[in-house]
Protein backbone atom coordinates (compact mmCIF):
# COMPACT_ATOMS: atom_id res chain seq x y z
CA UNK A 1 0.00 0.00 0.00
CA UNK A 2 1.37 3.39 -1.02
CA UNK A 3 0.96 6.28 1.44
CA UNK A 4 1.52 10.02 1.47
CA UNK A 5 1.93 11.64 4.91
CA UNK A 6 2.15 15.39 5.48
CA UNK A 7 3.76 16.88 8.58
CA UNK A 8 4.88 20.18 10.05
CA UNK A 9 4.05 23.83 9.41
CA UNK A 10 3.70 25.91 6.29
CA UNK A 11 4.73 29.56 6.21
CA UNK A 12 3.69 32.72 4.41
CA UNK A 13 6.02 35.64 3.62
CA UNK A 14 5.07 39.12 4.84
CA UNK A 15 7.88 40.60 2.74
CA UNK A 16 11.24 39.39 1.45
CA UNK A 17 12.72 38.94 4.96
CA UNK A 18 9.81 38.11 7.31
CA UNK A 19 7.45 35.14 7.53
CA UNK A 20 4.29 34.01 9.31
CA UNK A 21 4.20 30.41 10.54
CA UNK A 22 2.84 28.32 13.45
CA UNK A 23 4.03 26.15 16.32
CA UNK A 24 3.75 22.76 14.59
CA UNK A 25 6.90 20.65 15.07
CA UNK A 26 6.10 17.95 12.50
CA UNK A 27 6.52 15.31 15.22
CA UNK A 28 3.22 13.44 14.89
CA UNK A 29 3.20 13.21 11.10
CA UNK A 30 6.85 12.20 10.94
CA UNK A 31 6.36 9.53 13.60
CA UNK A 32 3.36 8.22 11.68
CA UNK A 33 5.53 7.94 8.56
CA UNK A 34 8.14 6.05 10.58
CA UNK A 35 5.46 3.71 11.95
CA UNK A 36 4.04 2.96 8.50
CA UNK A 37 7.52 2.26 7.13
CA UNK A 38 8.17 -0.16 9.99
CA UNK A 39 5.00 -2.03 9.01
CA UNK A 40 6.10 -2.43 5.41
CA UNK A 41 4.09 0.35 3.76
CA UNK A 42 5.52 2.46 0.94
CA UNK A 43 5.65 6.01 2.33
CA UNK A 44 6.31 9.46 0.93
CA UNK A 45 6.55 12.18 3.60
CA UNK A 46 5.84 15.81 2.70
CA UNK A 47 7.38 17.73 5.61
CA UNK A 48 7.32 21.47 6.30
CA UNK A 49 10.79 22.98 6.03
CA UNK A 50 10.35 24.68 9.42
CA UNK A 51 9.64 21.40 11.24
CA UNK A 52 11.79 21.18 14.35
CA UNK A 53 11.29 17.44 14.83
CA UNK A 54 13.77 15.46 12.79
CA UNK A 55 14.32 11.77 12.23
CA UNK A 56 16.60 9.39 10.36
CA UNK A 57 14.19 8.78 7.51
CA UNK A 58 15.96 8.08 4.20
CA UNK A 59 16.26 11.04 1.85
CA UNK A 60 14.14 9.29 -0.77
CA UNK A 61 11.22 9.11 1.70
CA UNK A 62 11.01 12.76 2.71
CA UNK A 63 10.61 15.94 0.67
CA UNK A 64 10.12 19.44 2.08
CA UNK A 65 7.48 22.07 1.37
CA UNK A 66 7.29 25.71 2.37
CA UNK A 67 4.05 27.51 1.51
CA UNK A 68 0.60 25.93 0.97
CA UNK A 69 1.12 26.47 -2.75
CA UNK A 70 4.34 24.46 -2.69
CA UNK A 71 2.61 21.61 -0.86
CA UNK A 72 -0.20 21.61 -3.40
CA UNK A 73 2.43 21.44 -6.15
CA UNK A 74 3.85 18.30 -4.50
CA UNK A 75 0.40 16.73 -4.38
CA UNK A 76 -0.15 17.56 -8.05
CA UNK A 77 3.20 16.06 -9.01
CA UNK A 78 2.17 12.72 -7.47
CA UNK A 79 -1.46 12.70 -8.61
CA UNK A 80 -0.78 10.45 -11.60
CA UNK A 81 0.61 7.73 -9.30
CA UNK A 82 -1.51 5.11 -7.59
CA UNK A 83 -1.70 6.43 -4.02
CA UNK A 84 -3.77 4.30 -1.68
CA UNK A 85 -4.01 6.64 1.31
CA UNK A 86 -3.17 10.22 2.28
CA UNK A 87 -2.63 11.21 5.90
CA UNK A 88 -2.86 15.01 5.89
CA UNK A 89 -1.44 15.86 9.33
CA UNK A 90 0.45 19.03 8.34
CA UNK A 91 -0.50 22.29 10.03
CA UNK A 92 -1.22 24.54 7.07
CA UNK A 93 -1.52 28.18 8.10
CA UNK A 94 -4.99 29.67 7.83
CA UNK A 95 -3.83 33.13 6.80
CA UNK A 96 -1.48 34.86 4.41
CA UNK A 97 -0.56 38.52 4.17
CA UNK A 98 -2.51 40.89 1.95
CA UNK A 99 -2.04 44.64 1.73
CA UNK A 100 0.02 46.77 4.11
CA UNK A 101 -0.54 50.36 5.22
CA UNK A 102 1.45 52.86 7.22
CA UNK A 103 -0.37 55.20 9.60
CA UNK A 104 0.45 58.88 9.12
CA UNK A 105 0.65 61.34 12.03
CA UNK A 106 -2.88 62.55 11.28
CA UNK A 107 -4.19 58.96 11.49
CA UNK A 108 -4.71 58.35 7.78
CA UNK A 109 -3.57 55.06 6.28
CA UNK A 110 -1.31 55.07 3.23
CA UNK A 111 -0.68 51.91 1.16
CA UNK A 112 2.82 50.54 1.52
CA UNK A 113 4.82 48.22 -0.72
CA UNK A 114 8.45 47.30 -0.06
CA UNK A 115 10.81 44.36 -0.20
CA UNK A 116 11.29 44.90 3.54
CA UNK A 117 8.45 46.68 5.29
CA UNK A 118 9.94 49.48 7.41
CA UNK A 119 9.89 48.92 11.15
CA UNK A 120 10.46 52.55 12.20
CA UNK A 121 6.90 53.76 11.71
CA UNK A 122 4.29 55.28 13.98
CA UNK A 123 2.00 52.43 13.02
CA UNK A 124 1.97 49.59 10.48
CA UNK A 125 -1.15 47.62 9.58
CA UNK A 126 -0.99 44.40 7.60
CA UNK A 127 -4.04 42.57 6.25
CA UNK A 128 -4.51 38.84 6.84
CA UNK A 129 -6.49 36.95 4.20
CA UNK A 130 -7.42 33.23 4.06
CA UNK A 131 -4.91 30.82 2.56
CA UNK A 132 -5.54 28.03 0.11
CA UNK A 133 -7.20 25.03 1.83
CA UNK A 134 -5.14 22.06 0.69
CA UNK A 135 -7.53 19.46 2.05
CA UNK A 136 -10.32 20.85 -0.13
CA UNK A 137 -8.25 20.13 -3.24
CA UNK A 138 -7.30 16.53 -2.50
CA UNK A 139 -10.44 14.66 -3.54
CA UNK A 140 -10.36 16.11 -7.04
CA UNK A 141 -6.67 15.24 -7.40
CA UNK A 142 -7.05 11.77 -5.84
CA UNK A 143 -10.60 10.58 -6.58
CA UNK A 144 -10.08 6.95 -5.46
CA UNK A 145 -7.63 7.50 -2.60
CA UNK A 146 -8.48 7.06 1.07
CA UNK A 147 -8.00 10.50 2.63
CA UNK A 148 -7.49 11.06 6.36
CA UNK A 149 -7.69 14.65 7.61
CA UNK A 150 -6.83 16.25 10.95
CA UNK A 151 -8.82 18.67 13.06
CA UNK A 152 -6.88 20.36 15.88
CA UNK A 153 -9.04 22.69 17.98
CA UNK A 154 -8.09 24.99 20.85
CA UNK A 155 -11.34 26.74 21.82
CA UNK A 156 -14.61 25.13 22.88
CA UNK A 157 -15.04 21.52 23.98
CA UNK A 158 -15.02 18.01 22.60
CA UNK A 159 -18.44 18.37 20.96
CA UNK A 160 -17.27 21.49 19.14
CA UNK A 161 -14.27 19.56 17.83
CA UNK A 162 -16.49 16.68 16.72
CA UNK A 163 -18.75 19.09 14.85
CA UNK A 164 -15.72 20.64 13.15
CA UNK A 165 -14.51 17.17 12.19
CA UNK A 166 -17.89 16.27 10.73
CA UNK A 167 -17.83 19.46 8.65
CA UNK A 168 -14.44 18.51 7.28
CA UNK A 169 -15.65 15.01 6.37
CA UNK A 170 -18.70 16.42 4.59
CA UNK A 171 -17.21 19.46 2.87
CA UNK A 172 -13.86 17.96 1.85
CA UNK A 173 -15.12 14.45 1.00
CA UNK A 174 -12.53 12.84 3.25
CA UNK A 175 -12.88 9.35 4.72
CA UNK A 176 -11.66 9.81 8.28
CA UNK A 177 -10.80 12.70 10.58
CA UNK A 178 -8.31 12.64 13.46
CA UNK A 179 -9.45 14.89 16.30
CA UNK A 180 -7.11 16.39 18.89
CA UNK A 181 -6.09 19.57 20.66
CA UNK A 182 -7.00 21.26 23.98
CA UNK A 183 -10.66 21.58 23.00
CA UNK A 184 -10.97 17.86 22.29
CA UNK A 185 -9.14 16.86 25.46
CA UNK A 186 -6.64 14.12 26.20
CA UNK A 187 -5.48 11.88 23.40
CA UNK A 188 -7.05 11.57 19.97
CA UNK A 189 -10.31 10.57 18.36
CA UNK A 190 -10.88 8.80 15.04
CA UNK A 191 -14.09 10.17 13.55
CA UNK A 192 -15.64 8.23 10.65
CA UNK A 193 -18.21 9.32 8.07
CA UNK A 194 -20.92 7.28 9.80
CA UNK A 195 -20.46 9.40 12.95
CA UNK A 196 -18.64 6.73 14.96
CA UNK A 197 -15.83 7.98 17.17
CA UNK A 198 -13.03 5.79 18.51
CA UNK A 199 -10.84 7.32 21.25
CA UNK A 200 -7.07 6.73 21.44
CA UNK A 201 -5.08 7.70 24.48
CA UNK A 202 -1.71 8.34 22.80
CA UNK A 203 0.08 8.46 19.46
CA UNK A 204 0.99 4.77 19.49
CA UNK A 205 -2.63 3.76 19.94
CA UNK A 206 -3.66 6.24 17.23
CA UNK A 207 -1.20 4.78 14.72
CA UNK A 208 -2.44 1.26 15.37
CA UNK A 209 -6.02 2.47 15.01
CA UNK A 210 -5.24 4.14 11.68
CA UNK A 211 -3.62 0.96 10.38
CA UNK A 212 -6.63 -1.08 11.49
CA UNK A 213 -8.91 1.36 9.68
CA UNK A 214 -6.81 0.99 6.51
CA UNK A 215 -7.18 -2.77 6.57
CA UNK A 216 -10.94 -2.64 7.17
CA UNK A 217 -11.52 0.09 4.56
CA UNK A 218 -10.17 -1.85 1.58
CA UNK A 219 -11.21 -1.73 -1.19
CA UNK A 220 -10.87 2.03 -1.01
CA UNK A 221 -14.09 4.07 -1.02
CA UNK A 222 -12.68 7.18 -2.73
CA UNK A 223 -14.97 9.11 -5.01
CA UNK A 224 -18.26 7.34 -4.34
CA UNK A 225 -19.77 10.37 -2.61
CA UNK A 226 -18.20 13.22 -4.59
Amino acid sequence: MRCIVTAGPSYQPIDEVRRLTNFSTGCLGTQLAEYLLSKGYSVRLFRGSYSTYRSDLPDQVSVEFTTPESLLALFRSHAAEKIDVIFHAAAIGDFQFGNAWVRAEDGTLNPLKAGKLPSRQSGLLVELVPTLKIIQQLRQLYPTTLIVGWKYEVDGGSQDTIRAGNRQLEECHTDLCVLNGPAFGKGFGLLAKDGSLIPHEDAGSLFRGLEEFLRSARPLSGSADV
